[in-house]
């Protein structure tokens, strides 16, 4: 076997082992949540930065589209690093740390729910915006990678990546597999609803 051969196996390797340490029990409840938020017509608002800002895009258009079903409610969602005029100009203004703190006292209400996704769990943005969620009177949770940083200690939920610190791209691959996992379970649920 080539040295490419075994980086690329390698590489594999761990986006496989993360994916089997997940506790599958915090995703179900993830999932949980969400569908709650559709039940009761709440707003779900995903954020993230970087490589996470492009995961909470998908992930926002994955709950409106892709558990969309004829004859039922679609699921209300946005991502907020999506309005890139906005976030700048607060970042600009006030600090790149209010950026999503000051979207979330624009839009968000009792009973709606936060998704944050992090790789190391400490982006001062994503913290101030759990907390604020928090004092709003909604759910937070998190998709972390690493230790956790501090948004383990901070959002009511956490779905945790465990990984070694700086290793972003499986951290990455797994929270897009995330997003797939939820936004497929949150459509077989609403599907129930036509069941029942």
């Amino acid at each position: 076997m080539s040295e490419e051969i075994e980086q690329l196996e390698s590489y594999r390797a761990r986006v496989v082992a993360i994916l089997q340490s997940l506790d599958l029990e915090a995703v179900s409840e993830t999932v949980d949540h969400l569908y709650g938020a559709w039940r009761r017509d709440a707003l779900i608002v995903v954020a993230g930065n970087g490589g996470s800002a492009s995961t909470a895009s998908h992930m926002a258009t994955d709950l409106v589209k892709a558990t969309r079903v004829d004859g039922q409610r679609a699921v209300r969602a946005l991502s907020l690093a999506d309005n890139v005029s906005l976030l700048t100009a607060f970042a600009n203004d006030e600090g790149y740390e209010v950026g999503f703190e000051r979207q979330l006292e624009a839009i968000f209400r009792p009973g709606d729910v936060l998704v944050l996704i992090s790789a190391s769990g400490n982006s001062s943005n994503a913290i101030a915006a759990a907390e604020k969620a928090s004092d709003l009177g909604g759910t937070s949770i998190a998709l972390v990678g690493f230790d956790g940083g501090v948004l383990l200690r901070t959002c009511d939920l956490v779905v945790h990546a465990h990984s070694r610190p700086g290793e972003y791209g499986p951290v990455e691959d797994v929270h897009l597999v995330l997003n797939h996992m939820i936004s497929g379970r949150l459509l077989d649920r609403i599907r129930g609803e036509n069941d029942s």
